[in-house]
């Protein structure tokens, strides 16, 4: 490489990787397609080596490509938290935060929190990322992160907000019809609707439970959203917060006895954002108010 190539090539990159195409980055970034194909081609003549594969599907990254993905992401990652932080004005609740929760908090729990927040502080802006996957808090990916694990990283600060009970659950329609399990060996004569893709989270669940195996399952979902969605349709038994399936009279507990999960919940934000405003001031506002989610709930 004779010299650095320009941080915008990057961009481009990262945006070709992400859209597999480039009209689909040209939209993306607002530029236009010869732009971006001018771009991928310095970025391949400075590092010596072809990025994109052009097939009949569009865009299909090289090894090269996938190995400068992740230093390419965090770099888009670090941009955006750095516009995030220089925004707004000093001692102010103003400007945006990220959050990162997965589908269930940030679809389910999330809104009428954030409508709240965002009613104290009418400057403040908030990115919520949807997503199961636990964003890379020290790779700036969001700012706060609602986690039901607790973190690792020393250079994180948490705070634990409860545990939300989890339990089997079923609509009273497919009850009606299928009638009730009265134990878990009894679960292998319903419609159970379960897991597809095995996590580690995911295989220790199954430790926790060897009943319920991915063999017996009627329905395979990775989306908790899909999930509940199916056990409200009266698909079968599933699995979903109690907190969720008491506000739905439709909703029936089965054997609560024999299976119950508790998922310890943290706000998590890097300590390097402590001293930022309204960083902080969302942080403790989630907390505050997930806390009393969870203790509401636990009575």
């Amino acid at each position: 490489m004779s010299r650095e190539p320009s941080w915008d090539l990057y961009r481009t990159f990262n945006a070709v990787l992400a859209e597999g195409s480039l009209s689909g980055a040209a939209r993306a970034l607002g530029l236009t397609q010869p732009s971006i194909a001018r771009h991928i081609d310095a970025l391949e003549e400075a590092v010596g080596a072809p990025l994109f594969l052009r097939t009949a599907r569009g865009l299909s990254p090289t090894d090269a490509a996938l190995e400068l993905r992740p230093f390419a992401e965090l770099m888009a990652s670090t941009s955006a938290a750095l516009l995030r932080t220089a925004e707004g004005r000093t001692g102010e609740v103003d400007g945006t935060v990220r959050i990162s929760a997965s589908e269930v908090v940030g679809i389910i729990h999330l809104p009428a929190i954030l409508t709240r927040l965002r009613q104290r502080y009418p400057l403040l802006a908030i990115e919520l990322s949807l997503s199961n996957a636990v964003d890379d808090l020290l790779k700036r990916q969001a700012d706060i992160a609602i986690r039901m694990v607790r973190p690792e990283q020393q250079a994180l600060l948490a705070r634990r907000v409860g545990a939300f009970p989890v339990g089997l659950h079923a609509h009273k329609d497919y009850l009606a019809r299928r009638g009730t399990p009265r134990s878990m060996d009894d679960l292998r004569h319903h419609d159970i609707i379960g897991y597809d893709a095995e996590t580690p989270a995911v295989r220790a669940f199954a430790q926790r439970h060897p009943g319920l195996d991915r063999a017996m399952f009627a329905l395979r979902v990775d989306s908790n959203i899909a999930h509940l969605t199916a056990i409200k349709a009266g698909f079968g038994i599933g699995i979903c917060q109690t907190i969720i399936a008491d506000a739905d009279p439709d909703l029936v507990r089965v054997l609560p006895d024999a299976f119950h999960e508790d998922l310890e919940t943290c706000v998590v934000m890097h300590e390097d954002l402590g001293a930022n405003t309204r960083c902080r001031a969302v942080f403790d506002a989630l907390v505050a108010e997930l806390t009393a989610l969870v203790r509401g709930r636990q009575g």
